[in-house]
């Protein structure tokens, strides 16, 4: 048997931290395994809030939902008493999966493998066989049912937002938010949702590369063609980035300025405006101020994947889970309004051609981070330089030409890594 690794041992054989901060992160950290394995201890089951579902897929006794906490599969349920439950969807017999199926709804759940019940707060309730056969095999006397259930989580609600935690260290989750982080979420989310669509796509790039890249606000105007080319959104639009206390969280906002002059999208001074292009239905761009703020993006991000977005009238849940050191999984919740009258939601319809795999705005954003994986092979020491807007991690009000809130990212993740 060989000799368990310490901490500093570790440490010493992780991708080596630059000097200058937040700044610079090593590319070693987008491929190295023992850097994403010490990412699944320290912050996917460690002190951190992760996003599991949204209530209304488990509204109802008995529905449940499965997804992942990082690379952990969690079972989401709501009990006969209407509580929230979490568990590591893992048979405490010989470690198969519990359920198998996305989501459906159960009196209790059963492993296929040795048939072991659980009710639907994870407690072992059967074992086939249990007491052998004409008295002969089966468990030892001792055998304690209380003492094999599923392995429970912290569960907690805000908005009709399921979060789940390992952590019994960490701060309840409206306090993990800050307050600035949580009027957000009630802007966007304060009413009840209605789900509109679901799919995932796979990014062949580190899961770190997506977050920067949700992060990163001044992309969008250079990278995405549709924005400029349809006005939808430049740089120079008022707007600004909000974070939480600590800098983890963040919110890239904008307000489409409709008494600015059309000069400001002239192709002479915006290279990314393509001239002689149209849209066969305009009715993609139709909208309205249903927040009464002005604001026509809103991307907020929680620490450390999740993402709720607001472009325009499209709303979505966003849930990335790390696939491996060059591989991630990015889910999609498309949303609206139970309150939505006929027109709204045809207009949300339309608009969720804007995201997702294929969207007309989100389609970059699912191959630049691939090409950052290709791009970062083999780079010994170098590392990524991140001084746009600055050098520290503090809100940006007034201008969105910054990297703050990626730093502020990094800033988590060397606090949680211990690097």
């Amino acid at each position: 048997m060989g000799q368990a690794t310490s901490a500093d041992e570790l440490r010493t054989r992780l991708p080596a931290w630059p000097t200058a901060g937040v700044t610079r992160v090593p590319y070693g950290v987008y491929s190295d395994p023992e850097t994403y394995a010490r990412e699944q201890e320290r912050i996917f089951r460690g002190a951190t809030w992760n996003f599991l579902c949204p209530e209304f897929e488990v509204a109802a006794p008995g529905d449940f939902r499965t997804t992942f906490i990082g690379e952990t599969p969690v079972i989401v349920t709501r009990a006969v008493d209407g509580t929230l439950n979490a568990m590591v969807n893992r048979c405490a017999h010989k470690g198969s999966l519990v359920c198998l199926e996305r989501s459906g709804n159960r009196k209790a759940l059963t492993c296929v493998y040795h048939s072991w019940s659980y009710d639907l707060k994870g407690t072992l309730t059967g074992v086939a066989f249990r007491h052998g056969i004409n008295k002969k095999g089966g468990m030892p006397p001792e055998f304690d049912l209380s003492s094999h259930g599923l392995r429970r989580l912290r569960v907690e609600s805000f908005c009709g937002l399921v979060f789940g935690t390992f952590s019994e260290e960490v701060e309840p989750f409206e306090e993990y938010l800050g307050e600035a982080m949580r009027a957000n979420f009630r802007r966007v989310a304060g009413r009840p949702f209605r789900l509109l669509g679901f799919h995932s796509q796979f990014l062949n790039n580190n899961w770190k590369l997506y977050v920067e890249n949700v992060k990163d606000s001044y992309h969008a105007s250079l990278l995405h063609l549709f924005f400029a080319t349809f006005k939808l959104n430049r740089l120079s639009m008022d707007g600004g980035v909000t974070l939480d206390e600590r800098g983890w969280h963040h919110i890239s906002y904008s307000k489409m300025a409709t008494d600015r002059p059309e000069k400001e999208y002239d192709p002479d001074k915006l290279r990314a405006v393509q001239e002689g292009v149209a849209l066969a239905d305009p009715g993609l761009l139709e909208r309205w101020d249903e927040f009464n703020d002005g604001l026509t993006l809103a991307i907020q991000t929680v620490f450390p994947t999740f993402t709720l977005q607001q472009i325009h009238n499209s709303l979505a849940l966003r849930l990335l889970v790390p696939r491996g050191p060059d591989r991630c999984e990015l889910f999609w919740w498309v949303v609206g309004y139970e309150e939505d009258d006929e027109r709204q939601h045809h207009i949300r319809l339309k608009q969720s051609n804007l995201i997702g795999p294929a969207g007309y705005v989100s389609m970059e954003d699912g191959c630049i981070g691939g090409f950052i994986q290709k791009g970062v092979r083999g780079s010994g020491h170098a590392a990524s330089f991140m001084e746009m807007g600055g050098r520290d991690v503090a809100p940006s009000e007034g201008s969105r030409a910054t990297e703050t809130s990626v730093r502020g990212f990094w800033k988590g993740y060397r606090e949680l890594m211990g690097v």
